[in-house]
């Protein structure tokens, strides 16, 4: 558990959707993201699909402090958020790498400031903990609507071409 958090993440299945979220075992398209162009022509999961690798990325978030210092939360939580049901995760099976998955990030709003430091998290958390998925590589994007989608974009592919080159995720910020 992050110590910053205002409003920490429960840890059961039975948490109670009444407080303004959804539970971690529902999945209600109409409170996720429409899937983006990263996803465009792969598996999108959705139903149990989604809310077992989205509880999975709680477990990941958690371990590794991926937290939004905004909302004071783990950032899986935005998924589960009725006031932002435009925001959060999406996921899907690369159509061409079955053993790649694919995440798009959409943020609350089009100039986020923790936009970098949020995907960068996922993405080190997801890959960086590997052994707890059955994906090789978890591929990360923002969606288009973030004023800096592209940059932020070019510099996951920079870690992706790392680790992909070296099996290890580097630790410099300019890696």
């Amino acid at each position: 558990m992050n110590p910053f958090a205002t409003d920490p993440s429960p840890t059961t299945e039975t948490e109670r959707t009444t407080d303004g979220f959804d539970g971690w075992d529902a999945f209600d398209p109409d409170h996720v993201p429409e899937p983006g162009p990263f996803l465009e022509g792969h598996a999108v999961l959705t139903g149990d699909d989604h809310a077992a690798f989205h509880r999975l990325t709680r477990a990941l978030f958690e371990e590794r402090g991926v937290y939004d210092a905004t909302f004071g939360y783990n950032l899986a939580r935005l998924n589960l958020d009725r006031r932002h049901p435009e925001a959060g995760f999406r996921y899907a099976v690369d159509a061409d790498e079955p053993a790649v998955l694919r995440a798009e990030f959409t943020p609350t709003t089009e100039f986020c400031p923790a936009a970098d430091a949020l995907i960068k998290g996922a993405f080190r958390a997801w890959n960086g903990l590997s052994s707890c998925h059955e994906y090789d590589l978890v591929r990360v994007r923002v969606h288009p609507s973030h004023q800096q989608a592209d940059a932020l974009d070019a510099s996951l592919e920079r870690l992706e071409h790392s680790i992909r080159e070296t099996g290890s995720i580097p630790n410099s910020p300019s890696e």
